[in-house]
This record gives structure tokens, C-alpha cells and sequence, in this order.
């Protein structure tokens, strides 16, 4: 069992939870997945089975979008609704969502469109001097992780009401809604938190291929029709179609040269960074790096 399954996580589990409970259900032991989700959030959460999980290298950096609900009038300790709320408080003198002018708000997105440093919360798993910063938190030691860059594609005001913001960001890997929304609270004067999030789109995989744990699917029998197969994976990485003879020197990991081709799908396999070693019958031989002439298996799946 090779391939991409598409969990619709729901609120509450772990990344690590949805694993277990996948690879308890299909009884095998290789599964993971390619970008934690916190327990809060819902949504799209791809696993790789089998050997897949040798490709999760060139999932994890991939951009994802997410619909979120901010809620004005008071941060948290965690950034999120689970958290303890801090200053300003509720019943603070703060102005809601709803009352703040929409040109306060347009102006509290847009320095948060493009790429900047983005300091990730105290409650995350960044480590600080080997130690995580979570833990550190966790027994009031005060916490600040050093800012990261992260790069915002697009953000978008969906609604605003109830004292609420309701958003869609697409962004770049390591990238904390969390922190985004304690963030707009600072920008706006008012503190904020995330209420709640959504994750619609990881890398190639969105909610359309999406199955939720209590499904039928998520059973060996009838599992089969949902994984997206290694064939199918990485579409965006250029491919080369290799003879017998290229497939053999793939396998055991070996340099393909031009010899060894068949077809080249768009011309630009000699200056990309990683290209699909597909073989004459559609299977995914490897993912090679081209380099002096000759493409070099990096990872082989045969």
C-alpha cells in the first residue's frame, strides 16, 4: 500500500493521533504525515503510506491556504482559543470586530501580505537552546523564538462580524495562523486570538480528495480507491520517461544518462532541481537530481 491519503482531520487529535489511528486501521507500520496540523484545527492532513514516505521531503515545503476565525477584544497566552486569555481582557475596553472601521482593517492585513518575519508562539514547537519551545512555556519560563521568514501569497477578509474576523491566507511552509492572528490584535489595538482553523489545500492535495477517520475508506478493503498512487505524486516536478536500461541504473541507485531516455515531458529536466524518473509502464522509478550531464537517484522507489 503505496501512495497519498487525504484525511479530513477533525478537531481535537494530534497529527500523531490521526497516524496511529491509520496505520492501526490499515495494519501497516509505515505512515506519516507532511505538516502538523495543531489538535484545534481541522482539515486537509495528507499521509504518506509505505513508500511514500520516503517522497514526504518535497511535501512538507509546500505552501498551504487556510480559512481562519479571528476573534478580536482579547489575546492568549497560546495565541488560540485554548489558551488562557491575557491583556487586554474581555471585559476590557476594547473595541469589537465590528466597530472597528474597514480601512483600520485593510490597513492591519496588508502588513501581513508578502514576506517578513513572523515570530512563532510561545506554545510551538520551535526549539530553543535543544529545548522546545512548548516545554519551556509550559513551566513559565518566559519564551520568545527567534522571528522566522515566512512569506504571505495571499490574505483575504472573508467577513466581519460579531467581534470576529473571518479569513483565507495561502502561505508558505512554517508559517503560524496562531501568530498571525495574535499579530492582527497588536496591529489593531485590541488583541486577538484564533478561534478557529481550517486547512483546504496542502501542496497538490485539497479537501475534494479528502476522507474523515470514521469513513469506510479508512479500512484495507475498500482503502485502495482514495490513495492517490506514487504515479500520480509530485506533478508539479518535471519527469523523464527512462528505458529498461534507465530503470535498472535507477534501481540500484545508479546516474541515468541521456542515453537512457526515452522522452523529456517539458525540456526543462536539465536545469530543474529535482525530476521524476518515471519508467515505460507509468510507475515511479525515482526522484534524481540532475547534475554533470547525468540524472542522479536521490531517492529511489523501486
Amino acid at each position: 500500500m503505496d501512495g497519498v491519503l487525504v484525511v479530513n482531520k477533525p478537531a481535537g487529535p494530534t497529527s500523531h493521533d490521526v497516524v496511529a489511528q491509520v496505520r492501526q486501521s490499515l495494519q501497516i507500520k509505515r505512515v506519516g504525515h507532511t505538516g502538523t496540523l495543531d489538535p484545534m484545527a481541522t482539515g486537509v492532513l495528507p499521509l504518506v503510506l509505505g513508500r511514500a514516505t520516503r517522497l514526504a521531503q518535497f511535501f512538507s515545503g509546500d505552501s498551504k491556504t487556510y480559512t481562519a476565525t479571528i476573534r478580536l477584544g482579547f489575546s492568549t497566552d497560546t495565541y488560540d482559543a485554548l489558551g488562557t486569555p491575557i491583556s487586554p481582557t474581555a471585559s476590557a475596553s476594547s473595541r469589537p470586530a465590528n466597530e472597528l472601521g474597514a480601512r483600520a482593517i485593510d490597513l492591519a492585513l496588508e502588513a501581513f501580505r508578502g514576506t517578513f518575519d513572523q515570530q512563532p508562539p510561545p506554545f510551538s514547537a520551535k526549539k530553543m537552546a535543544g529545548t522546545r519551545a512548548y516545554t519551556l512555556a509550559r513551566r513559565g519560563r518566559p519564551v520568545a523564538p527567534s522571528p522566522v521568514p515566512v512569506t504571505v501569497d495571499r490574505l483575504t477578509l472573508l467577513d466581519v462580524a460579531d467581534g470576529r474576523l473571518k479569513i483565507e491566507v495561502t502561505c508558505s511552509a512554517g508559517f503560524y495562523v496562531r501568530s498571525l492572528a495574535h499579530d492582527i490584535g497588536q496591529a489593531l489595538s485590541c488583541g486577538a486570538h484564533l478561534e478557529a482553523l481550517r486547512r483546504t489545500r496542502s501542496g497538490e492535495f485539497d479537501l475534494t480528495q479528502a476522507v474523515t477517520l470514521d469513513h469506510d475508506v479508512v479500512r484495507a478493503s475498500v482503502v485502495d480507491q482514495w490513495i492517490i498512487p506514487l504515479s500520480q505524486l509530485l506533478g508539479g516536478v518535471p519527469a523523464v520517461i527512462v528505458t529498461s536500461q534507465g530503470r535498472l541504473c535507477a534501481s540500484h541507485g545508479q546516474p541515468v544518462s541521456r542515453a537512457d531516455l526515452t522522452h523529456t515531458d517539458d525540456g526543462t529536466a536539465s536545469t530543474a532541481i529535482w525530476v521524476r524518473l518515471i519508467d515505460e509502464t507509468g510507475q515511479l522509478v525515482a526522484i534524481a537530481e540532475p547534475r554533470d550531464g547525468a540524472l542522479h537517484p536521490r531517492v529511489v522507489l523501486v
